[in-house]
């Protein structure tokens, strides 16, 4: 059974920093694309950011580029997100996700395979 199991959520003051780590088990993800999502209060859930497996490309939303930084452990099965200079609007419950059946990293919430549960992060103004 697949299981991919999110920690380091929390709450922090506004320019604060948070470290969020996925890790996953039941399976390897090495060669495949793992992603961060976040699904604030009454709204869709959004993508975040998402590395490849194979060569570690990293692509990032508009809202978090140059404050979020992903990043994996393929030796922990494990995936990272870095965020700094958060905002109130960074609110939200980060999603971690794994693709098991295609290599190419994605923007798309359908197109990943497995999720965790979910860790709150919370930041205050």
């Amino acid at each position: 059974q697949v299981q991919l199991v999110e920690s380091g959520g929390g709450l922090v003051q506004a320019g604060g920093s948070l470290r969020l780590s996925c890790t996953a088990s039941g399976r390897t993800f090495s060669i495949y694309p793992m992603a961060w999502f976040r699904q604030a209060p009454g709204k869709e859930r959004e993508f975040v950011a998402t590395i490849s497996g194979i060569n570690s490309s990293t692509y990032y939303a508009d809202s978090v580029k140059g404050r979020f930084t992903i990043s994996r452990d393929n030796a922990k099965n494990t995936v990272y997100l870095q965020m700094n200079r958060l905002k109130p609007e960074d609110t939200a419950v980060y999603y971690c996700a794994a693709r098991g059946r295609s290599f190419g990293p994605s923007m798309g919430v359908r197109d990943y395979d497995y999720w965790g549960q979910g860790t709150l992060v919370a930041v205050s103004s």
